[in-house]
């Protein structure tokens, strides 16, 4: 069992919180420290720890939102990124359809032009008419036959020309409001994630004004990394793999967006932990609860990611006997404890 002063976790989370949520895409300025209340005086140090545990797990659903809609945001730019890429393509397609129509139309009116001034002459029949022997019938007809074959040739292709200048400019047509659409949606979930970010930051300021109330036997217990549980068989390698991981890391602080390996939040710590397995799972816990195989509770083996809440917004590693291995909250470190201390919610098999 560790003990360290609650209100240096805290700072601490929030400083590292602070370096890696920050968002590429444009940002609005900072919003100021929030005003809060006095926080209500508790009539035990139970009831200060209960409460809280109450706000930190409030705070945690928004982390967890946070970063969702940051997960949103790289995969809308990524998107924009594809569609312009698209974009620029088409363009150059029909660039060079348009030009190749129009070297083609010279070529088609060039055999028009040869067709209006020999009138006429332009037939087998006129050849052999204008022939004075059979050779020379011949020779016309083989020119007048290869000029028919030339001029086929740039009808079709000026055709084809024409028929690819359509496509690509149709092409970049859907490109560019593809484009638009991502880049709209790129913008408003930007402006969702600020306003998320906010609210998390007021979430925080309230969790770091109740942490000053909690006493130094709250402090110890959220320091405890639980109870020994001894031996932990899973059922196959990777899952065994993820387990130790986990296990490694019991006594390690819990802290916003954090994916270890000195630090970690609840879906960062099961991400970490199956990444050792050679295994990638989603970054967050909502994420995870559709990732792999559902699994019904009574059916749990050790290794299965174990949810909570709904929606869901906790995520564990279950270990047997009704326990798991988590990261439970701000102010908490990585421990074992009971599936049933949280509103448990479901359970999926990725090993």
């Amino acid at each position: 069992m560790r003990s360290h002063p609650v209100k240096r976790v805290v700072s601490g989370a929030l400083a590292a919180f602070a370096v890696m949520a920050t968002v590429t895409f444009t940002q609005a300025p900072a919003a100021a420290t929030p005003t809060l209340p006095a926080p209500q005086q508790p009539q035990s140090s139970s009831d200060a720890l209960e409460k809280y545990r109450e706000i930190a797990r409030k705070a945690e659903k928004l982390n967890e939102d946070y970063l969702k809609a940051q997960e949103d945001l790289e995969a809308k730019k990524a998107e924009l990124a594809k569609f312009n890429k698209a974009l620029k393509k088409a363009k150059a397609a029909e660039a060079k359809a348009r030009a190749d129509e129009e070297e083609f139309r010279k070529e088609v009116d060039r055999f028009a032009g040869v067709s209006f001034t020999s009138g006429a002459q332009l037939n087998k029949m006129s050849a052999l008419l204008a022939g004075d022997s059979p050779q020379e019938f011949l020779d016309r007809s083989s020119a007048i036959d290869l000029l028919a074959t030339d001029k086929n040739r740039a009808l079709k292709a000026l055709k084809d020309a024409v028929t690819r200048a359509e496509e690509s400019r149709s092409e970049a047509a859907e490109a560019q409001q593809k484009a638009k659409e991502a880049k709209d949606k790129a913008a408003k979930i930007a402006a969702d994630l600020r306003v998320r970010k906010e609210k998390l930051e007021e979430k925080k300021a309230e969790l770091a004004a109740q942490a000053g109330l909690l006493s130094e036997a709250d402090k110890a217990e959220q320091q405890d990394t639980g109870p020994d549980v001894g031996p932990i068989t899973a059922p196959g390698p990777a899952a065994q793999v993820a387990i130790d991981a986990a296990m490694s890391r019991r006594g390690k602080p819990y802290v916003y967006g954090a994916t270890g390996p000195d630090s970690f939040d609840c879906s960062g710590l099961t991400q970490w932990a199956y990444a050792q397995a050679g295994i990638s799972i989603p970054r967050t816990s909502s994420a995870q609860s559709q990732f792999g195989t559902p699994v019904p509770r009574s059916q749990l083996q050790p290794g299965d990611l174990v949810f909570f809440y709904s929606p869901v917004s906790h995520v564990g590693i279950y270990i047997g006997n009704n326990m798991m291995v988590h990261a439970p909250s701000s102010g908490d470190v990585v421990k074992v404890a009971s599936l049933d201390g949280q509103q448990y919610n479901s359970a999926r098999r990725v090993a």
